[in-house]
């Protein structure tokens, strides 16, 4: 049996699919806490003991799989080829792509040409900020998209640094703002500081695909961005 396996290894979490064709016969999405390599190797354990013997063509992407790859000796593709190829296969429609993740964030306009942008070294607006936030909460990301969907109003709080969000939301949580207000006000700012620090003024618009964990898993989140984004 001839399979395809793609591994991605990003700063947060591990993922795999493996293909029988064009059909899915395998995927897991876990997150690594910071043993990136320990996960993976747990991974291919199952992959292993799910399809014995059987040779797959692999291919590598994500922010910490060029070393995997090379360890493996098998292909990488850096991933924003990897992601744009996909939306352009799978949402040939789309115009922009945001796209969140552990500790990246990344805005991507597909027309008139391809042109990224993508945040600096710091993780403010990303995964890593909404975890961090979560646990200032002592809840979890998905406790937090759940507070956030029955809010009624949304304090600003800052998202550039998790130092400056925490000295903007504990007084708040000192206050007893309530917690549905809270959690809508983290999504909130993840929002801005994408638009504000990626999009830096230039119009989204048209038909927009989201893409890594945060927006898959964060409904909440995903209708965060909807009043920023521009018809047709």
């Amino acid at each position: 049996m001839q399979l395809s396996l793609g591994l991605d290894i990003g700063s947060t979490t591990v993922k795999a699919v493996v293909l029988d064709g064009a059909r899915t016969v395998f995927s897991r999405y876990r997150r690594h806490n910071a043993d990136a390599r320990g996960a993976l190797r747990t991974l291919l354990t199952e992959i292993e003991e799910r399809f014995p013997d059987a040779a797959m063509a692999c291919a590598v992407t994500g922010s910490d799989g060029l070393g995997v790859a090379d360890l493996m000796r098998i292909a990488f593709v850096q991933e924003v080829i990897a992601g744009t190829e996909a939306v352009e296969r799978f949402v040939p429609d789309a115009d922009v792509v945001i796209e969140l993740g552990g500790e990246d964030a990344k805005i991507t306009y597909l027309r008139p040409a391809v042109e990224q942008r993508m945040n600096g070294t710091c993780a403010g607006g990303t995964g890593a900020f909404i975890d961090q936030m979560a646990s200032l909460m002592q809840i979890t990301p998905l406790e937090l998209n759940d507070l956030a969907a029955q809010a009624q109003t949304i304090p600003p709080i800052a998202s550039r640094c998790g130092v400056f969000a925490k000295s903007d939301i504990q007084p708040l949580i000192n206050e007893g703002a309530a917690r549905e207000d809270l959690a809508a006000s983290i999504f909130q700012a993840v929002v801005n500081q994408t638009i504000s620090g990626l999009a830096c003024g230039k119009p989204i618009r048209g038909p927009v695909a989201f893409l890594g964990g945060p927006l898959h898993f964060l409904s909440a989140l995903r209708q965060g961005f909807l009043p920023s984004l521009l018809p047709l």
